[in-house]
């Protein structure tokens, strides 16, 4: 069994994280999705972000969970806590029309601190 952890702020996201471990998840795997809600922030996609792999995804487990806080933080923790073998990351923020430059400084933080292994969706899988 695998556990795989999708941070995604986007449906963007969410949808081109689906469509990378769709070959690669068995019916044994488990498919954390976490959205992490930043204080000042327009959080409203969060909801759709996390749901969307419970349709997009049929074979593994799926759960979605939501933390408040800083997402490098909030992401490693949950990381530790659920012993997540792999992180799925975007490689930015939410929509592609709107969000700044590849790598953003999240992906950044989790490829230069985590002990797990980090895919980040390459800029062509998203929408």
């Amino acid at each position: 069994m695998t556990r795989y952890l999708v941070a995604t702020a986007s449906v963007h996201t969410t949808a081109a994280a689906c469509d990378y471990l769709q070959s690669r998840v068995d019916s044994d795997d488990e498919v954390l999705v976490l959205a992490v809600r930043e204080p000042a922030l327009d959080n409203r996609d969060l909801g759709d972000a996390a749901n969307v792999a419970r349709t997009r995804l049929v074979a593994p487990n799926v759960e979605t969970l939501t933390r408040e806080g800083n997402p490098v933080e909030e992401i490693s923790a949950v990381a530790t806590e659920r012993d997540v073998d792999v992180l799925v990351v975007g490689p930015r923020r939410g929509d592609p029309e709107t969000s700044g430059d590849a790598p953003g400084s999240t992906t950044r933080a989790l490829l230069a601190n985590s002990t797990r292994p980090v895919v980040v969706l390459p800029e062509t899988a998203l929408p």
